[in-house]
This record gives structure tokens, sequence and C-alpha cells, in this order.
């Protein structure tokens, strides 16, 4: 399946429809992150719940509570998903070029009896390993099985953390935090980049672009896309960050490459890319033709740069456009 540009972002957005806490609590997340990720993103719930934007956001839970089981399974086990998950860390590693190995931390106030049988009820089963206890998941609550994929597992490690995932990715945290965690968050792995993204964020990414390049999640582009995927191939680090602030969305997105030639092509595909988004939007909406005028590129010695800020009636005209469309 192609990987779009900013596919990352959207990863750690999309863990956030789906899902802060104090400094402190995501360090203890970032704790049991593993060394070898390629790929990690971070989600603080509570900048999400006192935006001016959280009501689109927290619109798609709410789908998940009233949906059939869903909203069962929510019930029974005593979970809001607007109120009890804080910090959300999602990451992912290559196995040796193949299949990749997943792991996505939720931190809140949960109920670990009740949830352990809210799964025992449809079909998990409880496995022991060093550092505790979790569920392998009944393969209808994993989709559909092709061979391909390891199994589906989750711990509910104690009254504020959940850890879910691949079956080997939960087994190896579990013995992790029995251990005292991994080195990741002390600069281990993709851990040394963790001082290029802002701590205060609410939502960032890092990910290991030269090792996707040696996995099957390549990149791919199409049409003004293409020249910044090409750049891409070349580039070892790709950093991404949004921060709500007042009434407004700001992001930034930077990528890394020690080729001086490189940074060059991709700036140059970077103004490329904005120049057709505008010219695609001129005509049907010219707010989103001026935020994307205001997009600022900037390059130094390490990399190059984009970032601006969104408007919030923008995201909120941008929020209705989507909804309508889903609705036809």
């Amino acid at each position: 399946m192609k990987r779009r540009l900013f596919f990352p972002l959207g990863l750690a957005l999309a863990g956030a429809l789906l899902a802060a806490s104090a400094a402190a609590g995501s360090r203890d997340a970032l704790s049991l992150v593993p060394a070898d990720v390629t790929a990690v993103g971070f989600v603080r719930i509570a900048d999400l719940r006192s935006s001016p934007f959280q009501l689109r956001i927290f619109e798609e839970t709410d789908k998940l509570s009233a949906d059939g089981d869903g909203a069962r399974f929510l019930e029974e086990a005593g979970l809001s998903l607007r109120q009890d998950v804080d910090t959300v860390v999602v990451c992912t590693a290559s196995a040796d070029g193949k299949r990749g190995r997943s792991l996505v931390l939720f931190e809140g106030r949960f109920d670990p009896a009740k949830l352990s049988a809210a799964v025992v009820k449809r079909g998990g089963l409880r496995q022991s390993v060093t550092g505790g206890d979790y569920f392998r998941l009944k393969e209808e609550s994993r989709g559909q099985g092709d061979g391909q994929h390891e199994p589906g597992a989750v711990a509910f490690v104690n009254a504020h953390l959940v850890v879910a995932g691949s079956e080997p990715a939960v087994a190896h945290a579990l013995a992790d935090r029995a251990t005292g965690g991994t080195r990741f968050s002390s600069g281990q792995g993709l851990g040394r980049e963790l001082h290029r993204v802002d701590a205060a964020a609410t939502a960032w990414v890092l990910a290991d672009v030269a090792q996707w390049h040696r996995s099957e999640a390549a990149l791919h582009g199409e049409g003004a896309a293409a020249g910044v995927v090409s750049a891409l191939k070349s580039v070892s680090l790709l950093t991404l960050e949004a921060t709500f602030e007042a009434d407004a969305l700001s992001v930034k997105a930077t990528g890394l490459s020690s080729d001086e030639e490189t940074r060059e092509l991709l700036e140059d595909a970077l103004r490329g890319l904005t120049a057709a988004w505008r010219l695609a939007a001129q005509d049907k909406n010219p707010q989103l033709v001026s935020a994307i005028r205001k997009l600022q590129i900037s390059h130094d010695q390490e990399g190059v740069t984009i970032s601006g800020k969104l408007p919030g009636d923008l995201i909120r005209s941008l929020s209705a456009q989507a909804r309508a469309h889903a609705g036809k």
C-alpha cells in the first residue's frame, strides 16, 4: 500500500482521533518505546480537549462509542475515550525489511479488571510472560487474517497504562518495563533525535526515512508531490509536529540530509508543491490559498523545514467539507 508524503503526521493525528497527562507521564510511555523503532508518534490529548477544535476531533470517538459492540465494550469496561485517555504513543519497527511490528501505549485512567473481563468475554486469551500478563486477541478482534500479520495483543498494566499491538511487541514491552524500561528516552536509537521535536507540542512524529527505503513501506508520490518524494529518498530523518495555539494550529515538518544538493532539491520541490496547492485551491477555497502562501520554507546546514499556521476558521471549513463529502 502506498505511503503518502505526510503519512507519519496522519498516523499521529489518527491516533488522536481514536483516543495530556503531565510531562512525567509521557516520559513513562516513551520509556517503553523499543530502541529499534523506525517511526514514533506522540499525542497529548489534554491539548485537544481544551482546543477550539475539540468538538470535531472527539466526534470520531463518539462514532465508536455508538457503534454496536464497540459501545458495549466501552460500557462494560467503564471507559470514556474522551475523558479517560490522556496520552497516546504509537511506534513501529521494520522486522528485517518484512512485516512491521507495532506498539501503542495509552496513558490515562483505566479499570484493569473491567477491561480484562470485557476482553475475555470477546475471546481474549490470557498469557503470562516476564513482566506480567497480556491478552492474545481473538482473530475477529484483529480483522481478517491473511497470514502476514502477527497476533494482536493488549496488556492492562495498571490503572494508568495500557499497552497494545502485535503480540511479540506487547510481550517485549512488559519485559522491558520489568527491567526499568528501554533506553529510547535516554537517547538510544531513534531516541537520540528527541531533542529535535518540541516536548510541548500537541503531537509530533520522528521517522527514520532511511529505514523506510529498506523496507516495504517505502514512500511513493504522484503529481506535484513526486519531486518531494524523490528528494526524500536521500533524507535521513523526518520530523513533524503540530501545536494548538489559541484559534490556530501551528505545524512544522523538517527533512534532514547531510548532502547539500539533496537539501536544495527538497527545498525546490517543496516550493513547487506549495505552488501547485495554491493553484488547485485558487477557485475552490481562497482562504486555503492564503494559508498556503504564508507557509515558510527555510533551510540550514542540516535540513529543510516547512512551517506555518492553519487558522481555526480554515480547519473548521475543511472539516465541514470533509463531513459533507463523507455523507454523499
